[in-house]
């Protein structure tokens, strides 16, 4: 199974410091809806795994948040593509969750949902330092986008965990992904 695993804002859409609360403010990263689409056609399995604490804070509800994601999947359903699951904490910093990133819990959820033990080289692709952390106990294949967040983390004093890949936006790691002939 080839499966593949995206952080949402700062790699699918514009990252805002005041969260993405309303289908209004979700505006796609240049590339990203076409890139995903790409990378299904390619037969690529797309998840999505990302902290959505604007939801714990009371920002919006739970039906908002169904409505942003469904723009979203439209989206890359009118270019061809699909994206097989959505996973979200919903968790504020404070509630100290299992499943809010940089802990692994949506990357247990994830694997434990697709029946697997662990997550070993299937690829991850984040903005942030969190993102990738999350994904690393589990042996997945580590990547970073410069878009959204990533500009920032990778300017931060803190080292990316070995191995990182790092691309310019998500359009750039799909062609690196499908150029590569054992992954593609």
């Amino acid at each position: 199974m080839k499966l593949l695993i995206l952080d949402r804002d700062g790699v699918i859409n514009e990252d805002r410091d005041d969260y993405v609360k309303s289908p209004q403010e979700w505006v796609p990263v240049p590339g990203s809806i076409e890139a995903i689409a790409r990378m299904h056609r390619e037969g690529w399995r797309v998840l999505v795994a990302t902290n959505q604490s604007a939801l714990g804070r009371g920002l919006f509800d739970t039906s908002t948040l169904n409505a942003i994601h469904l723009k979203m999947q439209k989206a890359v359903g009118a270019a061809g593509g699909r994206l097989d699951a959505i996973f979200f904490c919903p968790h504020t910093p404070e509630d100290h969750c299992e499943c809010r990133k940089p802990r692994p819990g949506l990357f247990r959820e994830i694997a434990a949902r697709f029946g697997l033990d662990d997550l070993q080289g299937v690829p991850v692709v984040g903005d942030s330092l969190r993102d990738l952390q999350a994904a690393q106990p589990l042996g997945c294949a580590l990547h970073l986008v410069r878009t959204g967040k990533g500009g920032r983390t990778l300017a931060g004093d803190k080292p990316l965990p070995q191995g990182t890949l790092v691309h310019d936006d998500l359009s750039a790691f799909a062609d690196w992904l499908l150029s590569q002939p054992a992954l593609g």
